[in-house]
C-alpha cells in the first residue's frame, strides 16, 4: 500500500552534523549544492517528468542570474526555493524545508535500537493525537458526527482507534465526518473508514500512477470490517480551503460515487502523493511522485479543489448539514421518529435566528412554579428545578425556552391574557408536565 507520507532517502553523502554548525550561514557554496540537487531530483522523480525538467530549469537560471546570492538565513531560503518551485504548476505538495537535524537522525538511524525508537516516536505521536479522531458523538436527531484531523495509516493502534470510532457510530440516523481541519495522511484509512459506508461487495475507490515505478495502483473497499456496516446511512462531508491531500481524495471518492453530500468550501487542490527526499546535508525537498486517478472521472482534484454539493463559509458548514440530514430525515419519517427529528430541527433554527425578549417580558416570568423557579438577573432567565443546578434559558420564541445543557427539554410559559399562570415542561420522547404559578393558585 503506497502511502501520502512515504519518506525516501536521495543520499549524496554522508556527513556528520553538529549542533554548532545546523543553523550556521548559507555558504555559496552549499547554494550550489542544493540547486543542483533539488534540480536533479526533480527531474528524475517529480510526477510530470517535463514539468520537472522545467522546475528544475528555473531554479538554476534564478541562480544563474544571482537571486540567490545574497540569502545567507537558511530558513529564508528554505521559504523563497519553495515559492520558486511552484511557480510552474502551483503544486502545493512541492516544497523545500530546512531540516539537518531531521536528516541526521535518518542518516545515522543505521542500528535495530534506532529504528524501534523511531517507531515508537511515530507511535507516541499517533497516540498524542488520537490517530486523527478528535471528536465523536451524537448530536440531536440521532446525528452521528466525527471530526478527523488527519488521516493516519493503518497499524495496530490506529485501526483500533478506527473501529471503535465506526462502531460507536453504527446506530445513528445519518453521519458528518468533518474534515475541514484534515491535512491529509494515508489512503489505508480512508479505505477503513470508507468501507464500513459500503456492504461487503467490494468498490473501486481510487487509482495512482507513480512516476519512479511506473506502475498503477488502485484502492477498494474491503471485503471485511470488524463491526457494524452501515451501506444505508445519509453521509455528510464537512470542508474547507485547509482540508488537503488524502482528505480531499476521501471526499472527492464519495463525491464522484454519490455516497456522500458535500458541504463547505472547495478544498486545497493538492492531489499528487509523493514523500520527502533528502537534498544535502541540511536541506529536503518534498517531491510529488505520483497522481490520483479516479475511476469514475479519469481525473483529479490537483490545483481545483474538490467541489462541495452545498458551498456555505466553513464555520457554517457544520450548522447547515445538520439542517439538511434532519430535513431528509424528517421528509421520510413518521410516528415517534418525526417527533425526534422535528424537535432536533426547530432547535437548530432557533440557533440561528436567536431573538431578544423585552426586560419587561422577562421580569414578568420570574416567580416560582411548584419545584420550579425562574430568576431574572443581570438581563438573563435562569431557570432551576429544585435539587438540580441553575441553566440559563435561551429563548426560541417568546414563550418558549431550550437549554443548551439539557437538550432533552425545553420550557413553555403558559399566559392568560397578559399575565403568566403556568409553565409547562416538554421532553423530546413527547412527554410534558405543567406546574402552576404559586402566587396565582386559587
Amino acid at each position: 500500500m503506497k502511502k501520502y507520507l512515504l519518506i525516501s532517502c536521495f543520499l549524496l553523502t554522508t556527513i556528520s552534523i553538529t549542533s554548532q554548525n545546523m543553523d550556521a550561514p548559507l555558504t555559496s557554496e552549499e547554494r550550489n549544492e542544493v540547486i543542483d540537487s533539488i534540480s536533479s531530483i526533480l527531474d528524475r522523480y517529480y510526477v510530470f517528468a517535463d514539468i520537472g525538467e522545467k522546475i528544475a530549469h528555473l531554479l538554476k537560471q534564478n541562480h544563474a542570474a544571482g537571486k540567490y546570492d545574497s540569502i545567507e538565513n537558511p530558513h529564508e531560503f528554505a521559504q523563497v526555493l519553495s515559492e520558486d518551485v511552484r511557480k510552474i504548476n502551483d503544486d502545493r505538495h512541492l516544497r523545500v524545508s530546512f531540516a539537518p537535524q531531521m536528516i541526521a537522525e535518518r542518516r545515522n538511524a543505521i542500528s535495530p535500537e534506532d529504528s524501534l525508537a523511531f517507531i515508537e516516536r511515530q507511535r507516541r505521536s499517533g497516540q498524542l493525537n488520537n490517530h486523527g479522531f478528535k471528536e465523536v458523538k451524537i448530536l440531536d436527531g440521532n446525528i452521528g458526527y466525527l471530526n478527523l484531523t488527519g488521516f493516519y495509516h493503518v497499524d495496530e493502534y490506529s485501526g483500533a482507534t478506527a473501529q471503535a470510532a465506526m462502531n460507536f457510530l453504527s446506530n445513528v440516523s445519518a453521519l458528518i465526518i468533518d474534515l475541514r481541519s484534515n491535512g491529509g495522511g494515508s489512503p489505508s484509512m480512508i479505505q477503513l473508514i470508507t468501507s464500513y459506508l459500503y456492504d461487503s461487495e467490494r468498490v473501486h475507490l481510487n487509482n495512482f500512477y507513480y512516476r519512479p515505478q511506473e506502475e498503477i495502483t488502485q484502492t477498494w473497499t474491503l471485503p471485511y470490517v470488524p463491526g457494524k456496516r452501515r451501506p444505508d446511512v445519509d453521509v455528510y462531508v464537512l470542508t474547507s480551503s485547509r482540508t488537503f491531500s488524502a482528505a480531499e481524495e476521501f471526499s472527492y471518492n464519495l463525491r464522484n460515487l454519490e455516497r456522500a453530500t458535500l458541504v463547505g468550501e472547495i478544498t486545497g487542490g493538492g492531489a499528487h502523493p509523493g514523500g520527502t527526499r533528502i537534498a544535502t546535508d541540511r536541506y529536503t525537498v518534498w517531491v510529488p511522485t505520483g497522481r490520483a486517478v479516479n475511476p469514475v472521472s479519469k481525473t483529479n482534484w490537483e490545483g481545483i479543489g474538490v467541489q462541495p454539493h452545498v458551498e456555505v463559509q466553513a464555520d457554517q458548514a457544520l450548522t447547515k448539514a445538520k439542517i439538511l440530514a434532519l430535513e431528509k430525515l424528517l421528509d421520510k419519517s413518521e410516528g415517534s421518529d418525526r417527533h425526534s427529528y422535528e424537535w432536533a430541527l426547530e432547535g437548530l433554527k432557533a440557533e440561528q435566528n436567536p431573538i431578544t425578549l423585552k426586560h419587561e417580558l422577562m421580569q414578568s416570568y420570574a416567580g416560582t412554579y411548584g419545584p420550579r423557579t425562574i430568576v431574572y438577573e443581570d438581563g438573563k432567565l435562569m431557570y432551576q428545578r429544585e435539587g438540580n443546578p441553575a441553566y440559563l434559558m435561551i429563548p426560541m420564541k417568546q414563550d418558549l425556552f431550550m437549554f443548551e445543557d439539557i437538550p432533552y427539554f425545553r420550557l413553555k410559559m403558559i399566559m392568560e391574557g397578559e399575565k403568566v399562570v403556568a409553565v409547562q415542561g416538554l421532553y423530546n420522547n413527547g412527554r410534558t408536565d405543567r406546574n402552576e404559578r404559586d402566587d396565582v393558585r386559587p
